[in-house]
């Protein structure tokens, strides 16, 4: 999805915003159309965000303990099949 705030009937005001309050009214007089675009622009730039530093945490090595232990518990069969 391609939400763009600037091209939206705020467009002066979304460019000006420099703070969390400013950006929560500016939401609060979105249509429902226009929230549900920005919702769904959301979820996807939050889950983007997620997955780069999850990849940045598993090469860099941080999750290696977690693996091993659940590659241990696997092997002890204390793990069941979803």
């Amino acid at each position: 999805m391609n939400f763009n705030l600037a091209k939206s009937r705020y467009k002066r005001y979304a460019l000006t915003m420099t703070t969390i309050t400013e950006i929560e009214r500016a939401v609060e007089h979105l249509s429902p159309e226009e929230l549900q675009a920005f919702r769904t622009w959301f979820a996807e730039r939050d889950a983007a965000d997620w997955d780069q530093q999850f990849d940045a945490d598993v090469a860099a090595g941080k999750l290696d303990a977690l693996a091993e232990q659940a590659i241990r518990e696997l092997r002890a069969g204390r793990c069941t099949d979803l």
